[in-house]
């Protein structure tokens, strides 16, 4: 039997170009690929200042001078003015065009060999300026407990501590009181108290954190000093910095925890109850096990705000590099290292400054690995209900 279609009917079943759909379908592509773009810009800037952190061979002042006229001939020891840097057998100096290596020092008497890297000697008249060279290795990077730049010193343990410190306080601070948080607006609160009592919660994460950071040096850092002492406490100390943040990351947890919560299944508590659980009991052994995956997403995702928290810090640590396990005393973080030394008035292109990339590129690998942890636990207890 022959089949017969409808005119009318093809041309209803007739795809058609719903433009307004399609131009919202572009936007949205447009803004998803300039964020990667964004992201893959940041990635190559902090990557290739870096890169010259860690290869290029920078000419610092050494603060010393010549004291002795120095001929072009094969004299090599020669004297330097007292005071400035501190010069070492091994390192490499410039004056003016000529490159030497130090072979050994006594007192101000400098033995060196002279034009090196490929320089030629020269005459230097007294007075001449001393610049020293230098070159950040990987392993003094991260072999050494002292940082500072002025001097030569780029062990980045003392800010990596400092931070670590500071994001550890903020955890221990914000995780059980956000959890509990959450558990009381998910099994507690009427739907009215959740209605304006989370939206309160939320306020928190909009206060600026330079209001933070005064809060935590004029009120936390008096209130410490009170408690443990003013011999104990200093004016600048991780402790009030990390409390603080933790008070700032609040919100972040309680919300998270609370929307997971918030999604387990009903009928999960309604088993519960019938197997006589009370709402306590229901609450930590029912419910949070069941939502683990999105509280574990909520706590690194605060562990990932803590650590690059930076007006806080920069206010109320510390403005110093100290690598101390003692959270009373003030230390410098990552984060408030490169506000301080950006308000400087550094040299661009020069050593310090490209330290301020190599730290930041550091935390931005620190912060992508709790993020990818963070994807891995949430797809590992993620609980699937129907």
């Amino acid at each position: 039997m022959e089949k017969i279609e409808e005119p009318g009917l093809a041309q209803a079943l007739k795809k058609r170009h719903r433009w307004g759909e399609t131009l919202i379908q572009n936007f949205l592509f447009v803004c998803g690929a300039f964020s990667i773009l964004i992201s893959i810009g940041i990635v190559y800037e902090l990557g290739k200042e870096s890169l010259l952190f860690f290869t290029r061979r920078q000419w610092e002042e050494a603060n010393k001078t010549l004291v002795t006229e120095l001929d072009p001939s094969t004299t090599t020891i020669f004297e330097l003015s007292q005071g400035g840097r501190q010069l070492e057998a091994g390192q490499i100096i410039r004056m003016q065009d000529e490159a030497m290596q130090i072979l050994s020092v006594e007192d101000n008497l400098y033995t060196v060999e002279r034009g090196s890297l490929g320089t030629s000697p020269s005459a230097h008249p007294t007075g001449t300026e001393v610049e020293i060279s230098k070159k950040v290795t990987l392993g003094e990077f991260f072999g050494s407990t002292e940082w500072n730049p002025q001097i030569g010193k780029f062990g980045i343990w003392p800010l990596v501590n400092a931070t670590m410190m500071t994001s550890l306080i903020a955890i221990l601070v914000a995780v059980p009181v956000g959890l509990s948080i959450a558990i009381y607006l998910s099994e507690y609160a009427s739907a009215r108290a959740r209605a304006i009592l989370k939206p309160i919660l939320e306020i928190l994460a909009g206060i600026p954190t330079v209001v933070y950071g005064y809060f935590a040096l004029t009120f936390m850092t008096p209130l410490l000093r009170a408690i443990f002492g003013k011999d104990v406490v200093a004016i600048y100390n991780t402790a009030s910095a990390g409390i603080v943040i933790g008070i700032l990351i609040i919100p972040i947890i309680s919300s998270i925890s609370e929307d997971s919560l918030h999604a387990v299944p009903r009928s999960l508590r309604e088993a519960a109850y019938a197997l006589g659980a009370t709402r306590l009991e229901t609450a930590v052994k029912v419910v949070v096990p069941a939502a683990v995956s999105g509280i574990a997403a909520a706590v690194l995702l605060g562990i990932s705000r803590a650590i690059g928290e930076t007006m806080v810090v920069a206010i109320a640590a510390g403005a110093g590099p100290a690598f101390t396990f003692n959270p009373f005393k003030p230390a410098e973080t990552m984060t408030g290292h490169i506000v301080r030394i950006s308000g400087g008035d550094l040299s661009y292109n020069t050593l310090d400054y490209n330290s301020i990339f190599a730290i930041g590129l550091l935390l931005f690998i620190m912060t992508l690995a709790i993020n990818i942890i963070s994807k891995v636990v949430v797809r590992r207890f993620r609980e699937v209900y129907e």
